[in-house]
């Protein structure tokens, strides 16, 4: 594991507190080099850790707080272990938004990234000034995609079986209030946003969406508004929107 940039102090969860961030790749070398890229951005980054390992990262996230994790594909511990951390990421710190730093955008692994939870893919072609957005992005919230990921997310989507809300009765799936936090998380908002908007915990937004995605068999919230999306105009091209 690598020391941080920073000695640690206060990490509390403060609104406009500085991105902490974990960064996590297969050498040192490479990390220090992204490290010293994001600092010369200026995105008024907090404390920067650095990992080369999946229990390093497990490691870093008990005992520190963590925003947003920067993960490669590939670590010291083996190739493709970056994406199974991310899936433990998610399991157990479900508040830390995870960006996948690939070499090329491949069908199979776009997929599996937001499956496994990832808010955001960030290949290494692009300027560092993308990945700066793309921190700003997921932190607040949202999901980092560009248009080549959401082709291949999209296609996925085509390909596959189509879901009903309905089950072999005809009776809805979702619960009304299921509904509502649905169509809500489908227009954008966080799930911070959805509860301030039904005097509901953001807690609580966060289990209703779990139920929603397992009834739907959905794994990520990627797949759920691109599924709403698709069922809309589905709707619409069927004349019942």
């Amino acid at each position: 594991m690598l020391s941080t940039t920073n000695a640690d102090q206060a990490e509390s969860s403060l609104p406009g507190s500085p991105t902490r961030v974990l960064i996590a790749e297969d050498t040192p070398m490479a990390c220090e080099l992204l490290r010293d890229s994001l600092r010369r951005s200026k995105l008024g980054l907090g404390i920067i850790h650095s990992a080369l390992t999946s229990s390093s990262i497990i490691h870093i996230v008990k005992n520190h707080v963590i925003d947003v994790a920067l993960i490669s594909e590939d670590l010291q511990d083996g190739a493709g272990k970056g994406l199974q951390v991310v899936d433990q990421l998610r399991a157990i710190h479900p508040n830390i938004r995870s960006v996948l730093l690939v070499r090329s955008i491949k069908r199979e692994l776009t997929l599996e990234a937001f499956r496994n939870g990832a808010k955001g893919i960030w290949c290494r072609g692009e300027l560092v000034e993308a990945l700066g957005k793309c921190i700003r992005a997921v932190h607040k919230g949202q999901i980092w995609i560009d248009s080549a990921q959401l082709e291949v997310v999209l296609q996925a989507l085509v390909d596959a079986k189509p879901r009903r809300l309905t089950n072999v009765h005809g009776m809805n799936l979702l619960t009304k209030r299921e509904e509502e936090v649905a169509s809500l998380v489908a227009e954008g908002l966080t799930n911070k946003a959805v509860g301030k908007r039904l005097g509901l915990s953001e807690h609580t937004i966060s289990n209703y969406l779990f139920r929603i995605y397992e009834k739907l068999g959905l794994s990520s919230r990627v797949e759920f508004v691109l599924y709403v999306s698709g069922r809309r105009q589905q709707d619409s091209a069927n004349g019942t929107g």
